[in-house]
């Protein structure tokens, strides 16, 4: 049984005066290590909720970067329906179209356009999956883009695992005839002033050694850790086919990929006696990597999944707050980006899965320094 009291945890957004707090998944997988079989078990339950609505229906998911591509994926696979997903990065050979996200942190998002151009002649609903859906704004500003653009009869439901939205947006979707479909109700009414609450004192990480360390640039209240003694770092790189949800893909022959994908690294990987691993996904690059951790846990291994992030959260020292440590990261996606992950710890090994392109140095280095500095020396690199 999931309720508000046992999945949700309220952090303080940095630096972000359009919302103050940030509703964080204890479950989800991405800020906090998860086992992969509860994130899993959380995405599945919400798609249980979608096979007596849509029987007969041919549906296109659609999961929002970067917190909701492994929900979306996973919702999808339950459903045998095509898949995609939003995106802040560059897709090549890719037309957009563009939405905002008012709240967040990095407000543009886009869907390329070619795959929606052609799924739009075959599909009878979209159906846009979430993590946690306040006010449902976002969601109706790409509505309104695909509404205005495309003449044909689709229609749209809406399926998160949080849904904090009060009577005048759930009326507002009603009347708009956009079903919707949740986990768990949450009520946001205290939750700035939770958020208010906290001093944000935890341990903030620098990870800006050797060749990315600058001595001009100071950030306050920053540890500059320099990496201490010699990993274990093997780095692999995947080849044959790879697939890519920013575009869009049958979620059947994605699974599959996935499972190549495992099979590719435990073919390459010597794990020996670990027993407790940590799996890493980067960004919007979630899926596969929970995918794999999920594998590795059914054959009996101790493992953790979460990923790295665009989003720039306060770290407390409160018992009660769900982030204590944050490590400042180069992106594996643009070395001039900053982002982050929380809460590392020791590991018998550490997994790492990238879908990120051309030179990863900047962003491999830094999450190497975050590693090291958490006690970890065993480091598997998988790069697609």
């Amino acid at each position: 049984m999931y309720t508000e009291q046992n999945l949700v945890r309220i952090a303080k957004r940095e630096n972000n005066n359009k919302r103050k707090y940030l509703v964080v998944n204890r479950l989800q997988g991405k800020h906090i290590p998860v086992k992969p079989c509860e994130a899993l078990a959380m995405f599945r339950a919400l798609a249980g909720k979608l096979h007596s609505p849509y029987k007969g229906e041919t549906l296109l998911v659609i999961g929002f970067a970067e917190t909701a591509t492994a929900i979306g994926a996973a919702v999808a696979a339950e459903l045998g329906a095509d898949y995609m997903q939003t995106t802040r990065e560059r897709v090549p050979d890719a037309e957009y179209l563009y939405f905002s996200e008012e709240h967040s942190h990095a407000v543009e998002q886009k869907l390329v356009k070619n795959d929606i151009d052609s799924a739009v002649k075959t599909i009878d609903r979209i159906l846009f999956v979430e993590d946690e859906v306040t006010t449902g704004k976002t969601i109706l500003n790409i509505i309104d883009i695909l509404k205005k653009r495309y003449s044909e009869n689709i229609k749209f439901s809406v399926a998160s695992i949080l849904n904090g939205m009060d009577k005048a947006a759930l009326d507002k979707y009603q009347n708009c005839g956009i079903d919707l479909f949740w986990l768990v109700k949450t009520d946001h009414a205290a939750y700035t002033e939770i958020a208010d609450s906290y001093k944000g004192d935890g341990i903030y990480v620098g990870c800006k050694g050797g060749m990315l360390s600058d001595p001009n640039q100071s950030m306050d209240g920053i540890q500059n850790i320099n990496l201490p003694g010699v990993l274990k770092k093997i780095r692999y790189t995947i080849a044959g086919e790879r697939m890519d949800t920013r575009r869009l893909v049958n979620s059947v022959e994605y699974n599959t990929f996935c499972a190549n994908l495992y099979q590719d690294i435990a073919s390459q990987a010597d794990f020996g006696s670990a027993q407790n691993i940590l799996v890493l996904g980067t960004e919007e690059f979630m899926y596969p990597a929970l995918y794999v951790a999920e594998e590795l846990e059914t054959r009996g291994k101790s493992v953790r999944f979460h990923a790295t992030t665009r989003s720039p959260i306060a770290v407390g020292t409160e018992q009660d707050y769900p982030l204590h440590t944050r490590y400042e990261l180069r992106s594996f996606y643009d070395s001039r980006r900053t982002t982050y992950i929380y809460d590392l710890h020791k590991y018998d090994a550490v997994v790492i899965i990238t879908d990120a392109q051309g030179d990863t140095a900047a962003g491999m280095e830094t999450l190497y320094h975050a590693l090291a500095i958490s006690g970890n020396e065993r480091i598997f690199f998988f790069q697609l």
